[in-house]
């Protein structure tokens, strides 16, 4: 759009109106031809003044008309109606917006369709064999060894007739991943050769699922001397324990230390044991092993956290002319590995924020958010300290809850923890959290007793001697109940409630 002044003695700039004989008329003739609604002004011709006067006060409203239509047109193209340009021409009439372009050609019809997962599965395999690029068809064969896994998860929560049809097409997956990892293997790839090892070692790609360290081995130490820090690692650990090759810790502390010269911190908390421990053949060096704690803490992952809770140990009880002790760098080494979620730096936490141990304030929120953290890794301390919360609950935190405390004693106890064993016996026995049922709290008894629990041997004796009766009186408290709990437990003196069941 083209930009202009005012009109001479209209507008804004008044103080620039030229003196009279210089004065132009408003309608020039490139204003014409952008401006078809002007009408021409007649030629000058000679006439009275009075005349010359009128015609100038005609001219004068003319140009008043003009000036507000193209303003009123110039405010509504530009709000801030800032107006500038040549001196003598108006504004040219503002351009109409473009109609908005038709995009119904681009629309999908009735036959557009979405590939298919076959299909584009398929595409990427033709994709990956005319390449000849060994990163390509390594991602390849990583892909079809995660969707074989996917399909087997699902084939465990399908129908039967579903289920056969996944495991044909899980085992072709396989089957087609396992040879492109071997030709990239034979060229000597070494994340291929890794791979590879790793699914021997796992069961995948063998017979009938069966772990084959015999082939992983090989590909293990070939891996290793590309410079592979897991194949490194994980040949070491074959070498310490035997698994496809004779056991030599001499050997084992060569692939640990060339593991370790890469950062690996698996390889590094491993050297650092056996220095703390005197294991592998290595001599005793509590200064060497917890050096090379440190160095695995630095690098510490959440496959590998497990030099941090070491650290901390030694950090609680401290090494003579080593180590001081230092609590509550200990308990910040525990946050740093419970937040990698290692289950027991978090229930380790736990505690020390339920009694107040390491430094560490009584804390009920703290105490069983670490606590939930070991619970979800499958911990069964941890999942049996869930129980004693939920027994009293903590005001604000948690809400009491038996059938809470019933539920996390038994994940305890089928997860093998002799004392929930035994507690969810005695739940079933009197009711809290679950029906009363002799019968089945027998059963827990005699697990609990088997793995040595000596108040579940008791109270099966009670059991044989009553013929079933459990002797329970009906108007006893909660409280009574929770305290019977511990008959002849003799740590349980002294403790609170919620440690009745613990204990």
């Amino acid at each position: 759009m083209q930009t202009y002044t005012p009109v001479p003695g209209m507008g804004p700039s008044p103080q620039q109106t030229p003196p009279p004989g210089q004065m132009q008329s408003p309608i020039s003739p490139a204003g014409y031809s952008q401006n078809p609604i002007h009408q021409p002004l007649p030629p000058p011709q000679a006439q009275p003044i009075q005349q010359q006067q009128q015609q100038q006060q005609q001219q004068q409203q003319q140009q008043q008309q003009q000036q507000q239509m193209h303003m009123q047109m110039q405010q509504s193209e530009n709000p801030a109606g800032s107006v500038s340009g040549r001196s003598g021409h108006v504004p040219p009439a503002p351009l109409q917006p473009m109609p908005l372009l038709d995009n119904s050609h681009l629309r999908p019809g009735a036959s557009a369709a979405l590939l298919s997962h076959e299909k584009k599965f398929e595409l990427y395999r033709l994709n990956a064999k005319k390449t000849n690029d060994p990163e390509l068809i390594f991602e390849f064969a990583v892909f079809c060894i995660e969707a074989a896994k996917s399909l087997e998860s699902s084939a465990s929560a399908g129908a039967a007739q579903g289920n056969t049809a996944n495991e044909q097409k899980r085992d072709d997956l396989i089957r087609e991943a396992v040879s492109m990892l071997k030709t990239l293997s034979s060229r000597g790839h070494p994340d291929a050769q890794y791979f590879l090892a790793d699914c021997y070692a796992n069961g995948i790609g063998t017979v009938r699922g069966k772990q084959d360290f015999e082939k992983a081995f090989p590909l293990f130490v070939l891996s290793a001397k590309h410079g592979h820090p897991d194949a490194a690692y994980r040949a070491g650990t074959c070498c310490e324990h035997g698994w496809g090759c004779r056991r030599e810790s001499a050997k084992a502390v060569q692939f640990y230390r060339k593991a370790a010269a890469a950062l690996h911190p698996g390889a590094m908390y491993r050297l650092g044991t056996a220095e703390l421990n005197g294991a592998l053949g290595l001599p005793m060096r509590p200064k060497e092993g917890v050096k090379w704690l440190k160095r695995s803490a630095e690098h510490a992952t959440t496959e590998f956290p497990h030099a941090l809770h070491e650290l901390a140990l030694l950090h609680e009880r401290g090494i003579d002319n080593v180590l001081f002790v230092d609590l509550e760098y200990a308990s910040e080494l525990l946050a740093q590995a419970a937040e990698l979620g290692y289950a027991p730096s978090a229930f380790k936490l736990g505690e020390c924020y339920e009694y107040g141990r390491m430094g560490c304030p009584q804390d009920a929120a703290l105490s069983i958010h670490y606590y939930n953290i070991a619970a979800q890794q499958d911990h069964r301390d941890g999942c049996f300290a869930l129980t004693a919360w939920y027994l009293v609950g903590s005001p604000g935190v948690l809400p009491q809850s038996d059938t809470e405390a019933f539920l996390w004693a038994k994940k305890a106890a089928e997860l093998g923890l002799a004392k929930a064993q035994y507690a969810v016996g005695y739940f079933t026995e009197v009711g809290i959290g679950t029906p009363i049922s002799p019968e089945n709290a027998i059963k827990w008894y005699k697990l609990a007793a088997e793995n040595g629990d000596k108040r579940a041997a008791n109270r099966l004796t009670n059991f044989s001697k009553a013929g079933m009766n459990t002797n329970i009186n009906a108007a006893a408290t909660r409280e009574e109940l929770l305290a019977r709990a511990t008959e002849g437990d003799g740590e349980a003196n002294g403790k609170k409630e919620k440690d009745c069941v613990i204990m």
